[in-house]
């Protein structure tokens, strides 16, 4: 049946059928229990968004590097309010997050910072916080010519008080309207190697933490 709203494998720009409950599924292509799991977070609020096309250049290169993923869209989710009752989706958002050994983190810049989504997002991730003692790696999407550093600089700051381990290097890709190929790749190089490298070192932190947490 049709892998509905929240993890899932990946494809680029699925969407969540409408009247149906939404599920959180494993990547299925990576069945190997053996190697750590990454979880792609996309912060937009919005389906289809080009935060999510970001997210889709990142997801297939944590396989190409050794490790499982699996990939959220925080547009296919309900999610609860600081103080409501935690929705289903939050539910299995939170026991994901904890279960993963890594997270990237990827936001759109709205107004000189990350996006209300992912905020919204790590408040549900429950006390300690899933993103606690875990590797993180940062990746923003934004119009302009800078790119997302604002967001980028400000959502570091938030993990970095959850204790998570913040990788340096986050990529932010600037003038995201133009950013992309036809075929759904990045046009520039440089972006496109720093995001292969940015993969590449969470999943060589991700296994540490995974083999640190099964001693």
């Amino acid at each position: 049946g049709a892998v509905l709203s929240g993890l899932r494998p990946h494809t680029p720009h699925q969407t969540a059928p409408t009247g149906e409950q939404s599920t959180m599924t494993p990547n299925p292509d990576q069945p190997n229990p053996d190697q750590p799991t990454i979880v792609v977070l996309s912060g937009s609020p919005r389906l289809e968004s080009m935060t999510r096309r970001v997210c889709d250049v990142v997801v297939p290169l944590i396989p190409a590097a050794g490790a499982a993923v699996e990939l959220i869209d925080l547009a296919e989710l309900t999610l609860a309010m600081p103080g409501a009752d935690a929705t289903p989706d939050a539910t299995r958002l939170a026991d994901t997050m904890r279960a993963a050994d890594a997270v990237v983190l990827a936001t759109p810049e709205y107004h000189g910072s990350y996006s209300a989504a992912i905020k919204q997002a790590i408040e549900n991730l429950g006390h300690p916080s899933g993103l606690t003692g875990k590797p993180v790696a940062l990746v923003g999407a934004a119009a302009g010519r800078i790119g997302a550093v604002k967001a980028l600089e400000h959502l570091r700051s938030v993990c970095a008080h959850l204790g998570s381990h913040v990788l340096p290097g986050a990529v932010s890709v600037a003038n995201v309207g133009d950013a992309f190929a036809e075929d759904g790749s990045l046009k520039e190089d440089l972006t496109r190697d720093m995001m292969a490298t940015l993969a590449s070192t969470l999943v060589d932190q991700a296994r540490s933490a995974a083999e640190a947490r099964a001693v």
